[in-house]
């Protein structure tokens, strides 16, 4: 059985969206399967942005971000749950991100011009909502904000193998597809997946 943290990054902090049940039926999947499963819900927290390269390079880390940081070191895999807005991630999620995600945790540079990963060993989940198809999204936009997060974040410091769950047309979907995903959402998660 694996540790898994699931992260909801949709930013309303009073839920209700798809995002939300889709992440609760992940979590129910999980808990049945009998994995460990730790939340954090971004909409949640107060997350102010870097301004500078010294703050994400130097800053101590955040105290709101105590018990997020401290879920991910114990996480085996991570599934992220979020809508997408103008082509990528919530401003706030990608700001959570940044503040987490930070050199002496997530990655350290290397003499020469490298970085070593810091969270080897972990597999990732993502799982994004949007209201255009997803088709249109993949061939249209090559998933542009979805690689960024993938491989540039994700990827960057270590997550691998990182999987995507691309939900299109979500205004469109009546309850029947509804269900068929959040079953989905369910089966993966017992599949810590």
């Amino acid at each position: 059985m694996a540790t898994i943290l699931i992260i909801q990054g949709h930013p309303d902090p009073g839920g209700g969206h798809l995002c939300h049940a889709l992440a609760d039926a992940y979590a129910a999947g999980a808990q049945a399967a009998g994995h460990a499963v730790l939340r954090v819900d971004v909409g949640r927290l107060d997350i102010p942005l870097l301004h500078s390269q010294h703050d994400f390079l130097h800053a101590p880390p955040l105290h709101a971000l105590a018990s997020a940081r401290a879920a991910l070191a114990e996480a085996e895999h991570v599934a992220l749950f979020f809508p997408l807005w103008l082509g990528g991630m919530p401003a706030v999620l990608k700001g959570f991100l940044e503040q987490l995600l930070r050199p002496g945790f997530a990655f350290d540079y290397v003499e020469g011009g490298g970085t070593r990963m810091l969270l080897e060993g972990r597999s990732a989940r993502v799982v994004v909502t949007m209201g255009m198809p997803a088709l249109i999204f993949r061939l249209w936009y090559f998933g542009a904000g979805l690689s960024a997060l993938t491989r540039n974040i994700l990827g960057f410091v270590g997550f691998s193998p990182v999987r995507a769950t691309v939900l299109g047309g979500v205004e469109a979907a009546g309850d029947a597809k509804r269900q068929r995903w959040l079953g989905r959402m369910e089966a993966l998660g017992r599949a810590g997946r």
